[in-house]
């Protein structure tokens, strides 16, 4: 049987059955790190991806003139206001900056971001998989090597 181990863009393959059950165990110690890693960032970029979701649902649905809305003063300090323009928002285009647009323009903003995202979770969900299953295929291997190894007598 044979496992992929990625290096960079680079991939080499590797007879699990000429490893010993030491370095097997290292390499099912290092592919489920990478995995944990892996699913962390799958986690963390579906919470980006609701949030920008969150952002389109308040463009299209929170912008009517006279509604009451919470003014962040500080992180822990909120005010009641009112939008005085409902035409134009401030987006968040990352690290600090701000940029005015358009309601329509701030939904396509963050609709390419969702997009974007999205391509980015399906790839991801891919080498997730994969991964996965280079984790079984060294366990299985692991398994064998272990079980054969016990089954041999003891030499002392």
């Amino acid at each position: 049987m044979a496992s992929k181990e990625s290096k960079g863009p680079q991939s080499q393959q590797i007879d699990l059955n000429t490893l010993s059950v030491d370095n097997l165990s290292a390499v099912k110690k290092q592919l489920d790190e990478e995995l944990e890693h892996l699913t962390q960032s799958f986690q963390k970029l579906r919470q980006a991806q609701n949030k920008f979701k969150e952002c389109i649902n308040t463009v299209k649905t929170g912008l009517r003139p006279g509604k009451t809305i919470l003014v962040p003063l500080t992180n822990s300090l909120y005010v009641p206001g009112t939008l005085a323009d409902t035409e134009n928002v401030l987006v968040d285009i990352g690290t600090g900056y701000y940029v005015e647009k358009s309601a329509a323009d701030a939904e396509k903003f963050y609709n390419g971001k969702v997009e974007n995202l999205t391509k980015n979770l399906t790839d991801l969900e891919k080498i997730v998989s994969q991964k996965s299953q280079n984790v079984r295929v060294v366990e299985d291997v692991l398994r064998q090597k272990v079980m054969s190894s016990s089954a041999q007598p003891q030499e002392a």
